[in-house]
């Protein structure tokens, strides 16, 4: 089995303490987190985002804890400069149209191509960095993980609030990130070639600023050797976000199999790959799978538990953590479920429970009638 090294990006919404609502006030949270975090911790699109991000790791456990570690620290950070920071995929409450984009001529340039899309990029994802260097390899290992991209997003959905509005979604900000020209499951490549000449098409359309606006779910980084898996919100937990990092090495083992016997993977109807992604974002970790390779419809919970036990071999040492992590998820219910549950005492409770939570880097408490 490869071993493949792992690295986890975190992004955390900023909050004024008192108002509960959305605040400016990035700058201050990094410059307060800085001497403690170092390089792991910087700016994200807006002045009202943070990310974190942990160093290449090897167990999960090593990822959770790295996790753990810096939530607490980013927390105590913006306390010290009289914020918050929040792990939700959007906005609870608070105006955040138009977005505060930090400042800069790649940003500028941003503005002028994406105009009122920008109004909505304060949002949230948790990306997993799986080390792939041979590129030929990567784009062959992204087409097998390409129909698993809904069930990510099903079990990571943590985002059903809209600036106070309760959208009907379970994730919110993977429907918002739709109306992106290039966003959503890539294309299937057959090379590192290929991929190359198709950002280079989509670059000279004028759809990208640069290769760091490709918001597909599943890319290249164009800054490290790695393999980017992007279709998560920001779990409220730092042991979800563990057992996403650790689901999505172990999809990436199991590809390593399938290409080394010469399968370039599945090609799943667009229709259906489509519609699957809507399904997740819609009903997140209680609603039903669509599997865009056979069109059967079969419950998210279901479907967890019957992957985790086939990718035992594949999960390796991290297996009995990401077991736990998996039940501890389905018995506290899904992000947005935890959200709505919060959501019977108000909006302000939302966010009290989300800065709770996001503090202290552990699972909240169970939903009444989440089984």
């Amino acid at each position: 089995m490869v071993e493949r090294s792992l690295g986890v990006e975190e992004e955390f919404l900023v909050v004024d303490p008192d108002s509960r609502m959305m605040a400016a006030r990035a700058g201050q949270v990094i410059a307060e987190a800085s001497p403690v975090l170092g390089e792991r911790v910087g700016p994200e699109f807006t002045d009202m985002q943070v990310e974190t991000r942990t160093a290449p790791c090897g167990p999960a456990t090593e990822i959770l804890d790295q996790l753990t570690y810096a939530r607490r620290e980013l927390a105590a950070a913006a306390a010290r400069a009289g914020a918050g920071v929040v792990a939700s995929g959007s906005p609870v409450r608070g105006n955040v149209a138009p977005a505060t984009i930090t400042q800069g001529e790649r940003q500028q340039r941003g503005d002028a191509t994406f105009r009122a899309l920008h109004d909505e990029v304060t949002v949230c994802a948790m990306h997993a960095h799986v080390h792939a260097p041979d590129r030929d390899r990567a784009v062959l290992l992204s087409n097998h993980l390409r129909p698993r991209l809904p069930l990510l997003v099903a079990l990571a959905a943590n985002s059903p609030f809209w600036c106070g509005r309760d959208t009907g979604y379970a994730s919110w900000r993977s429907v918002g990130l739709q109306r992106w020209p290039v966003a959503g499951p890539p294309p299937h490549f057959r090379s590192a070639r290929h991929y190359d000449e198709t950002v280079a098409r989509l670059l000279d359309t004028g759809a990208l600023v640069d290769e760091g606006t490709l918001w597909w779910d599943i890319r290249l980084s164009h800054s490290l050797p790695t393999l980017e898996v992007r279709a998560a919100d920001v779990p409220q937990s730092a042991s979800t976000s563990a057992l996403i990092a650790a689901l999505v090495r172990a999809l990436v083992r199991e590809a390593d199999a399938a290409v080394d016997r010469g399968d370039s993977g599945p090609e799943p109807s667009p229709e259906l790959l489509r519609v699957a992604y809507w399904r997740a974002a819609r009903d997140g970790l209680d609603g039903d799978h669509l599997d865009p390779l056979t069109g059967a419809l079969r419950p998210v919970r279901t479907v967890l538990t019957e992957l985790f036990a086939r990718l035992g071999p594949y999960l390796g040492e991290d297996l009995p953590p990401a077991s736990d992590w998996l039940r501890e998820l389905l018995t506290a219910g899904g992000g947005a479920a935890r959200q709505r549950a919060s959501a019977a005492r108000g909006l302000t409770a939302v966010v009290d429970d989300l800065l709770v939570a996001t503090a202290e880097g552990g699972a909240a408490p169970a939903v009444v009638g989440a089984g």
